[in-house]
């Protein structure tokens, strides 16, 4: 009897292993590659190319005011600009204006998110109102805040203001970074309450009713429970959302044109006066170049910062 289940013990490990799978040929694999070549060609012409050209362009002296200065320079052009205090003054400003906007954005989009996802009479009227600002152009909200916001006369920042008595202010001229941020920070925050909004909408019912169960407050919920569920959510608006306000020239070109002196000049509206008021095309690409690396530096330190706050805390 022993020997017969001995015996019986390797057919049945056997009849329980798993077949392996087929192995696919290399005509298979490209079959199912073969719909997304389109696709990766469009993104390789339409990101690396551009990039690529860029480059080219950085290692030339080029001017667009004399065309026949144009020969190959090496990192010249990248001494230059790092070089350069106009430069150096446009990245501090770029990073002031984005990471105060992101801040703020990003704390303005979870306190909105955590209300709309409480159920209340009007909440779908409530959401599509607070989405709005998003879904306005740049140029059209630029201006709208210019004449109808920060306007000295009759803008209704300082007629709000007016009510506890504080007089007129020229927003523009005497803020003109805090008008910026404060702007933006209305453009942006219904990017970032939408995906946090999205990660609060798939967290586990269940869990937060254990947890209610066990006598846990709400505050106590949403910062042991809630928050470290949102951490891959919050990465991705701070990430995508730091890419994106890098790149703010309408605001600036429309309603401060980098003033006054140099107090608004970020780094795209300062390559934008490089190429097409001094013309200097070589200057321009290195500046660009620059800009791209900084920003997957930043990117990729803050994205180490915050897990790292997240596996603190849990």
């Amino acid at each position: 009897m022993t020997t017969e289940t001995l015996d019986a013990a390797p057919s049945a490990t056997r009849t329980r292993r798993r077949p392996e799978p087929p192995r696919r040929t290399a005509a298979e694999r490209w079959r199912r590659r073969g719909p997304l070549l389109p696709a990766l060609a469009l993104t390789i012409l339409l990101t690396q190319v551009p990039l690529l050209g860029t480059v080219y362009y950085s290692l030339r002296a080029r001017n667009l005011l004399r065309p026949e200065t144009d020969e190959f320079v090496g990192l010249a052009n990248y001494g230059t600009v790092l070089g350069d205090e106009y430069f150096r003054t446009a990245v501090l400003n770029t990073l002031v204006l984005t990471a105060s906007t992101v801040v703020l954005a990003m704390a303005l989009g979870i306190a909105l998110a955590v209300l709309l996802d409480k159920k209340f009479l009007g909440r779908g009227v409530v959401r599509t109102l607070l989405i709005t600002p998003f879904l306005v152009m740049p140029a059209a909200a630029a201006l709208l805040w210019k004449h109808a916001m920060f306007n000295p006369l009759f803008g209704m920042l300082n007629w709000a203001l007016s009510v506890v008595g504080i007089g007129k202010v020229d927003w523009v001229s005497q803020f003109p970074m805090p008008a910026l941020v404060l702007m933006l920070t209305w453009q942006w925050t219904p990017f970032m309450m939408l995906i946090v909004l999205a990660g609060l909408q798939s967290q586990s019912t269940e869990i937060l009713e254990a947890a209610k169960v066990d006598g846990a407050g709400p505050w106590d919920t949403f910062r042991r429970i809630t928050l470290p569920h949102l951490r891959r959510f919050i990465e991705l608006a701070i990430l995508l959302g730091s890419i994106f306000i890098v790149q703010t020239f309408d605001p600036i070109f429309l309603i401060t044109q980098g003033g006054p002196g140099q107090a608004t000049t970020n780094l795209p509206f300062a390559i934008y006066q490089t190429t097409f008021r001094a013309f200097e095309v070589g200057e321009a690409a290195a500046a660009g170049v620059i800009v791209v690396i900084g920003t997957i530096v930043i990117a990729a330190f803050a994205l180490r910062v915050i897990s790292s706050l997240f596996q603190e805390e849990s």
